[in-house]
């Protein structure tokens, strides 16, 4: 056995130091902790809430699918303004003999659907309230209009209902009945009183990811997304470089580089849209004659020529701030670096190569980290010049995600798809935060 100098009775001291290190980051957890729960509840929420929407069949436009119904419903304001009207004018044509065998069996079922509807004390609370607010003539709230249901007792009644709607035709069919049009009419009013869960777990994930149109726009953001933050890196780079330099006049063009960024993207959009017009746009013009189109009216009715466009108007607009992001890197490398560098025979090329791209490293992830989450979310800028088309060819993830929600008022599927922006989002950021936190990883242990 190795002999060892410690003595296994003798209890060891924790360097001081270190529970100084350990009651530090406590505290800091401690200090920290406020804000991250209230930063989580801000930009959390509102995805867990699309995320619970995008459950349901959520629809604006239609009256039983503009609420959330986790339980059958009956819509009795619907029911009774015609059961009674039916059944007093079932009475009147058995009083006059008129099929009065059938009708008085298909009084006697409306009779018992009555009797099971009113089961619930609810039900019947509700029931006699609307009445009394009918005979009255005054409006019925909203809270008393639905009903909850049995599942079975719903079941029934839509069964029923059909089957007496079905038998009533026949029988006016015959010309058995003097009010057979307001019978059948009034029977056909109980179609679709029955409310049903609009409940349906997945199903909105399931339609989009095997929708080409998400597909396609997934697509459309990505092309954009690419190449519009390639084209603003590349430039922003050059721009950063540039005005880095001592030169007379520094000042000046650094603030007038920024202007197209301090333009609101909707006015920019709007301006863009003026200067791509294919009969008086000066852009379209100049493009026409340079030989980058073949007309000026193909930037904006083509699918190529509409994702240039918005591509061309993104990175005009954007390329200062990427270039801000970048200068305010280039500001923390040392000048004793370059002369070290120019001393050891390098040459420009050479010292942008093993001096300056290195130390950027960090700061061009994080501009491309900003860039490429606001760049997936584009919409404003897309939706003013050209609304996502021709044919969905500049359609975006978000544009989708509006038009399904808002143009159609699908909330359901509107909500499933702004959550699948969220996660594309997170998986975007996940990777740059990976790739920043390794490279902040290299620079503190100074490797």
């Amino acid at each position: 056995m190795p002999q060892t100098d410690i003595d296994p009775h003798k209890p060891i001291k924790v360097d001081k130091k270190t529970k100084k290190k350990k009651s530090d980051a406590k505290v800091g957890y401690l200090l920290v902790a406020p804000a991250l729960l209230l930063i989580l509840a801000i930009s959390i929420w509102p995805v867990i809430q699309s995320f619970y929407f995008s459950l349901f069949d959520l629809r604006l436009n239609d009256p039983t699918k503009s609420s959330i119904h986790l339980d059958y419903q009956l819509d009795m304001d619907r029911y009774l303004q015609n059961y009674p009207f039916l059944i007093g004018a079932i009475d009147s044509e058995i009083s006059k003999g008129n099929a009065a065998d059938e009708l008085g069996e298909i009084k006697t079922t409306l009779e018992e659907l009555d009797g099971r509807i009113q089961e619930k004390p609810k039900a019947a609370e509700n029931y006699d309230l609307i009445n009394e607010k009918l005979d009255n003539f005054e409006n019925i709230p909203e809270e008393l209009k639905y009903v909850e249901i049995e599942k079975g007792v719903a079941e029934e009644f839509t069964t029923s209902v059909k089957d007496i709607n079905s038998e009533l035709k026949s029988i006016n069919s015959a010309g058995e009945l003097d009010q057979g049009d307001k019978i059948v009419g009034l029977a056909s009013s109980l179609n679709d009183i029955v409310v049903e869960p609009n409940f349906i777990g997945f199903e909105h994930y399931k339609d989009n990811f095997s929708d080409t149109r998400m597909w396609k726009a997934l697509w459309n953001t990505g092309v954009f997304t690419f190449i519009s933050v390639l084209a603003e890196l590349i430039l922003g780079l050059a721009i950063a470089l540039l005005i880095n330099k001592a030169f007379i006049g520094r000042g000046l063009i650094r603030a007038s580089i920024l202007i197209p960024w301090a333009v609101p993207t909707a006015v920019a959009a709007l301006m863009w849209k003026f200067l791509y017009d294919g009969q008086n746009g000066i852009v379209a013009k100049l493009f026409a004659d340079v030989g980058l189109v073949e007309k000026m009216t193909v930037l904006l009715t083509t699918d190529t020529g509409a994702m240039f466009s918005v591509i061309f108007a993104d990175v005009w607009k954007t390329t200062p701030y990427m270039a801000l992001l970048i200068l305010a890197g280039l500001q923390t490398i040392p000048s004793s670096l370059y002369e070290a560098a120019s001393i050891d025979g390098a040459n420009k090329w050479k010292q942008f190569l093993t001096v300056t791209l290195p130390l950027l490293k960090t700061s061009i992830l994080v501009a491309l980290l900003f860039r490429t989450l606001d760049a997936f979310r584009v919409f404003d800028l897309i939706y003013v010049l050209t609304g996502g088309g021709p044919a969905n060819s500049t359609e975006t993830i978000s544009i989708l995600a509006y038009k399904v929600m808002f143009s159609q008022t699908n909330f359901g599927e509107g909500s499933a798809l702004s959550v699948i922006v969220f996660l594309c989002v997170a998986i975007i950021s996940a990777i740059f935060i990976k790739l920043l936190g390794s490279e902040l990883i290299k620079d503190g242990s100074g490797k």
